[in-house]
């Protein structure tokens, strides 16, 4: 188990820029070793903001981004050209910005794409198994990127529903979601937490009590981001609204 730490910035400008400019450093750090690198990323405000602020990044023309997987843990099963899609929010903030090649964009089935839900949650299951490492049929992800709900959800995983309790598959069909859309794919905690840096970027303070309960050690089928733990670090990047109730021995001024 890793520590959770807490960093504090003052605002959702300044949260969304500060997590940029230590995932680029990330980036440039890996890339710079000649490594493959497989980030997840998360939908959102906050989620497009960050990729924003990467794009406009001084540094983000020198990576090597050929190098770079890019990856969801969730996905909204509409049709591709919908606002809604996780994958086209990211486009526009990012992924259409850079030189990256098309294959290394791995994008879920959308529901004008002839699959049913079951067939796309089964065939993000095959492309993220094509990347396996250590016997597991799902890539390693250095940056695992999540956003949290004021329910306590991350990814499409969400407080009282059987998904979350998963950890014998690696991507998930989910249907009437307590948030609309109500059919989304999701990965499972198991491919999660095979994450060697998760990431959670929080801000408002409709999600200060969700974040309090997961400091506090919630389970995490009441509170889902409770069980979400990267194999090296877990950082949870707030805004001063959401830190309301963020104990002060968990906050880590220097990360």
């Amino acid at each position: 188990m890793t520590d959770r730490r807490v960093v504090v910035l003052p605002d959702k400008v300044q949260l969304a820029e500060g997590v940029a400019n230590r995932f680029v450093g990330r980036l440039a750090q890996l890339t710079q070793e000649g490594r493959t690198v497989h980030v997840s990323l998360t939908g959102g405000s906050m989620g497009s903001a960050v990729l924003a602020a990467v794009a406009q990044h001084g540094w983000a023309a020198n990576i090597d981004w050929s190098l770079v997987h890019f990856w969801w843990s969730d996905e909204r099963f509409v049709p591709r050209a919908d606002a809604e899609r996780n994958a086209g929010q990211a486009r526009t903030a990012l992924l259409d910005r850079i030189a990256i090649p098309s294959e290394n964009i791995h994008e879920p089935a959308a529901s004008d794409d002839e699959l049913s839900l079951d067939e796309a949650a089964a065939a993000y299951a095959a492309e993220l198994a094509r990347f396996g490492v250590e016997g597991r049929p799902w890539p390693a992800f250095d940056v695992c990127f999540l956003g949290v709900g004021p329910d306590g959800h991350i990814a499409s995983l969400f407080p009282d529903r059987d998904e979350v309790l998963v950890t014998d598959g690696s991507v998930l069909p989910v249907r009437q979601s307590p948030k609309p859309p109500p059919e989304r794919v999701t990965f499972t905690l198991p491919v999660i937490n095979a994450s060697a840096d998760i990431w959670m970027v929080v801000a408002g303070a409709d999600k200060a009590s969700a974040l309090g309960l997961m400091l506090a050690g919630a389970a995490p089928t009441a509170v889902p981001a409770a069980g979400a733990e990267g194999t090296a670090d877990t950082v949870v990047f707030v805004d001063q609204a959401a830190a309301a109730d963020v104990p002060d021995d968990l906050i880590d001024p220097d990360y």
